[in-house]
Order: C-alpha cells, then sequence, then structure tokens
C-alpha cells in the first residue's frame, strides 16, 4: 500500500515557476514508477511527465517539454515537478500516481497507476 500526498500548488503569474511534491508512504516506493497528471475544468485527465522508479528515465507530454522537469529522491521517499515559464493553459489540479514495476510504454495512461494523491491547485494568471 502506497500513500501519495502533493503539495506546492499555488497562484503564479505568467512566466513565473512552481514546484511540486508528491510524498510518499511505504518501504517499496523506490520499486515504483510516478507520473504526473493534472486536469483543468472540463477537461479529461491528462499526462504531464513521468519517471522510472531509479530516476534515470524520464517522460514529458510535448506541451510541457523544455520547461518542467520530473526528479525523485528515493531516500526521501519524495518526487517533484519543477515548472518554470508557466503559461495560463498550466492551471489545473495537479496529481501525482504511482505505480510497480511500470513499463515505460504505459506511463502516459492513468489507468495503469495503482495508486493516486488527493492533488493540488495550479492556478497561472496572464
Amino acid at each position: 500500500q502506497v500513500q501519495l500526498v502533493e503539495s506546492g500548488g499555488g497562484l503564479v503569474q505568467a512566466g513565473g515557476s512552481l514546484r511540486l511534491s508528491c510524498a510518499a508512504s511505504g518501504r517499496t516506493f523506490s520499486s515504483y514508477a510516478v507520473g504526473w497528471f493534472r486536469q483543468a475544468p472540463g477537461k479529461e485527465r491528462a499526462f504531464v511527465a513521468a519517471i522510472n522508479w531509479s530516476g534515470g528515465s524520464t517522460y514529458y507530454a510535448d506541451s510541457v517539454k523544455g520547461r518542467f522537469t520530473v526528479s525523485r529522491d528515493n531516500a526521501k521517499n519524495t518526487v517533484y515537478l519543477q515548472m518554470n515559464s508557466l503559461k495560463p493553459e498550466d492551471t489545473a489540479v495537479y496529481y501525482c500516481a504511482a505505480g510497480r514495476y511500470l513499463g515505460s510504454s504505459y506511463y502516459t495512461d492513468r489507468y495503469e497507476y495503482d495508486y493516486w494523491g488527493q492533488g493540488t491547485q495550479v492556478t497561472v494568471s496572464s
């Protein structure tokens, strides 16, 4: 069992930065891939970024490439999403999710993840 708690959301002006954190409980967290997803009002939950169990491989949606960076510290059971050059269209609730032994082919599929956090709101003003 893994519990995930996101933090770090807030209100920021366009062009600004935020760092989201996803803190996990559970001794086996280091065997989980972690994905970040976001959901804007009236839209489907969409893939943002993912990182494999070791942190050695990362994946990004085209819309955030070059602006967002995902990383993890397994000693702290925490995954981070550094978001730079934020745009109003990045406004959404951001969720982290964990999938044990999840292959990279499935990172973008939200139904492949086993555990989800409660989400944190990110609002980017123009």
